[in-house]
């Protein structure tokens, strides 16, 4: 083929895209829309003219696709389209923001600069690094659409990741898992994130997903038969009560199957949710709540529901604007099915988040939860002190996580994350009443402040102009916001502390005739083991530090207290000497099992005690900062978290040998309680295989039991015949390594 033929393959590809994202956008724009949509296609044409992705396919590809998720999947206007389509021309081209801004006005430039602003967070060849992260953050508060557009960005570099490397796909994959899916989450795109959920498991577990996808496939045609025997009743009734519907039979993601395998312990057919339908209405906005509670009674006529499993959030919906009535349903031939209820309106909200609200301008709510949101992160900008990482942590656990719908006396409804105590909702109310909190009546009976709060609890704050707060306060929290301002409350406290503590130093001091001098200072600084001199100044103000402790440091400097401290830790280093040689000469033999990096060098190093990996395991080590090198399995619970924040440290590890005869590992058993299982477990694994069993704890209630079982094994193979034996019991359900 020439290559004149494959540029003109190449150039109706691309005018097919260009057609099929005007086709996305033929309800929601006019000529002049068009027009700016092809202005800013000519643009990315011209910028990025002979430049080709690591697949060796134009790059103008990827730009229309971006803008095409914008149009089509996510249902953003002209104007985030044209965005999209020029979202890399600064970056990548000779074309500065000073041009967009002349060829496409102000609106178009500030998003493109959000956008060059955070380019190389994520893409370069660098670990999404948190400091970043915070930095992308302070852009939302520009202009939402520069995080919605940058992630359709990261689900088309997601689709396409096959030509990349190894190493680069599981960087970006981890990256995506940490922050990118949850962030889809928080803005309501829920098949965005689902989407992301399962490419990134196809990149970090690559066995496991294939796994789940092809059992998925393999049952999916008796799943959809089963689905559609299990709604003939339900679409009769609907049909006689003149509802108009549409139902979809749907099955669960592999990343959320993936999730419930891990967290419940169990195998892919234990699951009993995998199967679903939606039933969709065609109700207005007036009577789309009642007509959902309609719904839901004719199903539950039919099949018997789980009290424990109904969900409305219709009532009290999501701080994302997530609305739905579900429901899990006893169906026939014994089989769970989850049931979801909304209408039209809601499904597109569902689906498409933030964006949707816009469509229904009569449904304000999104935005002012939008709004609210972006406050929530503008005040965790503004009020974060502490490190990046830290800062990270709060952000996801505060915006991403699950939350609790809780009252005021007045009866308003508060949402704060999952594990939020009472001191955690009076700082939602108000700093001020957070600073003075004394305690707190949750449905008018006392508790400690660090109880932990429940959907539906109303709470009272009892308040103290007299009370401060308290170093210990920082454990009862786990909002931001008030982990903020106590450390701001506590960290002003104890600067005056300090500046009194201060006066007192210098007053004692000059006392025994002293000058307080800088090296003096410095000198009391090290002596007393502490960081800084506003700790000194803060101990001393708090009297900790008093005459007696002053004296004692006087003394031992006037006898040259460094010197002797310098040669007692000499003395005591070279008696221990030989045992340090000796441990060394240990440590060496037992540690050549294991080479790191692509030249496969021998290199010291620890084994995590989070994942305990054995030798066989899928394993890769991560540089600390001083602990040299730590161990962890690639599906180690930490894993997701180091390759997605310091793939910089990440090194690749390799078993070569196992000279080491013995490591720890342990085992997490399940089943049904039955008479001697102890002593068969202990048996099998002591007597039949002659494993050391260093630990066992197995508890039992109501007839199963579940129990943590720490034995020595040799390697993977070993462990994986123990596990086998083990299985065999009679009354063991499962046998998993935790």
């Amino acid at each position: 083929m020439s290559t004149e033929t494959q540029e003109q393959l190449e150039n109706r590809e691309i005018t097919n895209r260009y057609r099929a994202l005007l086709r996305a956008m033929q309800d929601r724009a006019d000529n002049d829309d068009r027009k700016l949509i092809r202005k800013a296609f000519k643009l990315a044409q011209d910028a990025h003219a002979d430049v080709r992705r690591k697949s060796g396919e134009p790059y103008i590809f990827h730009p229309i696709e971006v803008a095409q998720i914008v149009a089509k999947e996510i249902g953003l206007g002209p104007v985030s389209v044209a965005a999209a389509l020029i979202h890399d021309v600064v970056e990548d081209s000779d074309y500065t923001l000073e041009d967009i801004d002349r060829l496409f006005g102000e609106e178009i430039a500030r998003i493109i600069d959000g956008l060059t602003k955070i380019s190389g967070v994520f893409d370069q060849d660098i670990s999404m690094q948190a400091e970043n992260f915070r930095k992308m953050l302070l852009t939302i508060s520009d202009d939402i659409r520069v995080i919605i557009i940058k992630l359709a960005d990261r689900l088309h570099n997601m689709r396409t990741m096959e030509s990349m490397p190894a190493h680069k796909q599981v960087k970006i994959a981890s990256e995506t898992l940490y922050l990118y899916a949850p962030l889809a989450h928080r803005l309501g795109l829920y098949n965005i994130k689902t989407e992301l959920e399962d490419l990134s498991l196809r990149y970090t577990e690559p066995e496991v997903y294939r796994d789940i996808l092809l059992k998925l496939k393999s049952s999916k045609a008796d799943e959809i038969k089963y689905l559609k025997r299990f709604t003939t009743k339900i679409r009769e009734e609907l049909k006689k009560e003149n509802f108009d519907f549409t139902i979809k039979e749907r099955t669960k993601s592999i990343y959320s199957i993936r999730k419930k395998m891990i967290n419940q312990g169990i195998s892919f057919d234990e699951i009993y949710d995998k199967f679903a339908i939606r039933i969709i209405l065609n109700s207005p906005p007036e009577t789309e709540k009642a007509d959902a509670w309609r719904v839901y009674s004719i199903v539950t006529d039919f099949y018997r529901p789980n009290p424990e499993r109904l969900r409305d959030w219709i009532s009290a919906p999501k701080s994302n604007g997530y609305e739905s009535l579900h429901t899990t349903v006893m169906g026939p031939e014994g089989h769970w099915v989850e049931v979801q209820i909304r209408s039209e309106r809601m499904d597109e909200v569902a689906e498409k988040g933030y964006a949707a609200h816009w469509k229904y301008k009569e449904d304000a709510s999104g935005a002012n939860k939008l709004d609210i949101w972006i406050n929530q992160i503008r005040e965790m900008l503004e009020n974060n002190e502490g490190s990046a990482l830290e800062f990270v942590n709060d952000f996801k656990l505060n915006l991403f996580g699950e939350e609790i719908y809780v009252f005021t006396p007045k009866g308003d409804l508060r949402i704060l994350p999952a594990g939020a105590t009472p001191l955690d909702f009076s700082f939602g109310i108000h700093t001020d009443i957070g600073l003075k909190t004394l305690g707190a009546k949750v449905n008018g009976r006392l508790v400690p402040l660090n109880y932990k709060l429940r959907s539906g609890d109303q709470i009272e704050i009892l308040t103290s102009l007299k009370q401060k707060p308290k170093e210990d306060w920082l454990n009862y929290v786990v909002s931001a916001k008030a982990k903020s301002n106590i450390k701001s409350a506590l960290k002003s406290e104890r600067k005056e502390q300090a500046e009194e503590g201060k006066i007192i130093l210098q007053r004692k001091l000059n006392y025994v005739k002293v000058k307080p001098s800088e090296n003096l200072i410095n000198e009391m600084v090290k002596y007393f083991g502490l960081k800084s001199s506003l700790d000194l100044y803060y101990r001393v103000g708090m009297g900790i530090i008093g005459n007696t402790q002053i004296k004692e440091f006087m003394r031992d400097q006037s006898q040259g207290f460094y010197s002797y401290l310098k040669n007692r830790i000499l003395g005591k280093a070279k008696k221990d000497t030989s045992k340090a040689v000796q441990k060394e000469k240990k440590e060496t033999q037992e540690k050549k099992i294991l080479v790191f990096g692509n030249e496969e060098t021998e290199l010291d190093y620890k084994l995590a005690k989070c994942c305990s990996p054995i030798p066989g395991d899928d394993v890769f080590g991560y540089i600390t900062s001083n602990e040299g090198i730590k161990v962890h399995r690639h599906s180690c619970p930490n894993a997701i978290y180091l390759q997605s924040n310091h793939a910089g440290r990440l090194i690749k590890a390799k078993w070569i040998s196992t000279e080491k005869s013995e490591y720890t590992t342990v085992l997490v058993i399940r089943g049904i309680d039955t008479v001697g299982l102890v002593n068969k477990v202990t048996q099998i694994i002591s007597n039949d295989l002659n494993v050391n069993i260093r630990s066992i704890n197995i508890a039992g209630d109501e007839g199963v039991f579940e129990g943590l079982i720490t034995v020595v094994v040799k390697d993977k193979i070993h462990l994986s015949k123990i596990i086998e034996k083990l299985k065999m019991i009679e009354g063991v359900s499962s046998v998993d390594r935790r």
